[in-house]
């Protein structure tokens, strides 16, 4: 009797398809609402106290380095105080409602009651348990937070505790890379699947000679050229990162096994595409221009 073997890349792709609907909240207009009900009104801030919520009311310190890639002045800006507005409690309310509403109208009533949903969100809560809390703090602190009963708020959950994990795993890869955090960006933007510059610039509050100045250092490493395109040996490194991301992140996948990482996958490849379809993202959010 053989045993099947994940293949290297089915957890980077299941992760994907989940991704696209987690972030689809950043993007929803119930977000602004929901926050600006209990007194945040700013993007940036309500951007940083729904990511940042469960681990409390941290400083800009705490906020810049588990997000990476965010410029510390533009997050002291907000942080901490947007927790005197409301406290971390009030806003992870705040974006359970805002998710709620949002999938509601990107997928419509009978996907979010549907069986599909409700096997998608055991799914991906079962893949969650092969997850590790160790140097994750994004994970483990949202790890924390109770699971929504009703299977669709379920199944943002799972997706967001995979995002973060994830997420972690990737930042101490980039830390290893030697890539600091705008350079991470310049080079995924390089790839044509990054965000463009004009929105790192409106969100993480980099400007353009920060940004020239990214790019020369990059340069210098002989990663990137003189037109902005990665090198030979930054289509390496970025090809690294990914699978020393992929590795890191084998747990949660492998615990799952190879038939429900493929069901997973096809589940909720449907939903992100609805989503999508629905206009739940910027059309100008990817690309280099």
């Amino acid at each position: 009797m053989t045993t099947a073997v994940l293949e290297p890349r089915a957890g980077r792709r299941c992760h994907n398809v989940l991704n696209s609907l987690h972030a689809t909240s950043y993007f929803a207009p119930e977000l602004g609402k929901e926050c600006g009900a209990i007194g945040i009104t700013h993007p940036r801030a309500v951007n940083f106290a729904v990511r940042a919520a469960a681990l409390g009311a941290v400083g800009a310190g705490a906020v810049t380095a588990t997000f990476y890639n965010y410029k510390y002045e533009l997050v002291a800006r907000h942080v901490p105080a947007v927790w005197a507005v409301a406290s971390p409690e009030e806003v992870l309310a705040a974006r359970t409602r805002a998710a709620d509403g949002a999938l509601r109208r990107l997928l419509g009533a009978e996907a979010v009651a549907s069986a599909e949903m409700g096997e998608a969100a055991r799914l991906a809560l079962r893949a969650a348990e092969g997850c590790s809390r160790s140097a994750r703090p994004l994970y483990s602190a949202h790890a924390d937070l109770p699971v929504p009963e009703e299977p669709h708020l379920a199944y943002f959950h799972a997706a967001t505790l995979l995002r973060e994990h994830r997420g972690d795993g990737h930042l101490a890869v980039l830390m290893a890379a030697g890539l600091d955090g705008l350079e991470a960006v310049v080079t995924h933007t390089a790839t044509g699947k990054g965000m463009a510059p004009k929105w790192v610039f409106t969100t993480r509050g980099w400007a353009q000679e920060d940004w020239d100045a990214a790019c020369g250092r990059l340069r210098e490493r002989g990663l990137l050229d003189g037109a902005g395109d990665l090198t030979p040996a930054g289509v390496a490194l970025r090809e690294e990162i990914e699978a020393e991301t992929d590795r890191l992140d084998r747990g949660p996948y492998a615990h799952l096994g190879v038939d429900g990482v493929a069901r997973l996958t096809e589940l909720g490849a449907g939903f992100a595409r609805a989503v999508v379809g629905a206009g739940a993202f910027p059309v100008d959010l990817l690309g280099r221009g």
